[in-house]
């Protein structure tokens, strides 16, 4: 992963439960829409094989993660199929230690003031505030007072409409999963509807960031 590439356009996609039928419309729609970065939760069945999969039809186009790693098992499937960045609902010692050591991104999960300064501490790329929405995005900048230098990734109940709120609250980057990569949009192959939902979040990001580069 390359992170100063995703900190120009910090939003994560999060791919749970999809089936392999549905992997390459679904990546050419991410791809169409301009995301850059999406995660694939190693819950998910099958999910060495899916990212293994996806990092071959993306090339370089993409970035690839794998979310929900919560073992040292878990972890290895997910970087033997090409994974080059780490998700975490928590904070899994030794899973951090590795991708410290061997400088790999990772993302722990944690939420309260102990749990994110912990994960910091650890080594983390982003802290992963997880779910965001317990507290909403008053409770970022809350955070960054004593925190200011640690950087959060706001995750759970992050939509297009409240997006802009989090990021002027202080999270450096944002999240979404199945209130975009609904169950039954995939079921039904609307992946159009999908595309339009995660350029609802680009668009988004770019009025607040004039600046924002056409292509990157």
């Amino acid at each position: 992963m390359d992170v100063a590439l995703f900190k120009k356009l910090p939003i994560l996609g999060i791919i749970r439960g999809i089936g392999t039928k549905d992997l390459e419309p679904l990546l050419e729609t991410v791809e169409m829409s301009g995301l850059k970065t999406i995660e694939i939760t190693m819950n998910t069945e099958g999910a060495a094989r899916l990212i293994s999969r996806a990092v071959s039809l993306s090339g370089k186009r993409l970035m690839i993660g794998a979310g929900t790693v919560l073992n040292m098992s878990s972890l290895k499937s997910a970087l033997d199929a090409g994974a080059s960045f780490i998700v975490m609902p928590v904070l899994v010692k030794d899973v951090m230690a590795y991708c410290v050591k061997h400088r790999i991104p990772a993302f722990p999960g944690a939420l309260t003031p102990q749990e994110i300064h912990a994960a910091w501490r650890a080594g983390a790329t982003m802290v992963k505030v997880f779910p965001s929405s317990v507290w909403g995005p008053k409770y970022f900048s809350e955070i960054k007072g004593p925190f200011n230098d640690v950087e959060l990734l706001a995750c759970g109940g992050v939509t297009a409409q409240n997006m802009g709120t989090y990021f002027s609250s202080g999270a450096d980057a944002v999240s979404f999963g199945s209130s975009v990569f609904k169950k039954e949009w995939l079921e039904q192959g609307d992946f159009r509807k999908i595309g339009r939902s995660i350029k609802g979040y680009i668009h988004g990001f770019k009025s607040r960031n004039p600046a924002f580069p056409v292509s990157f």
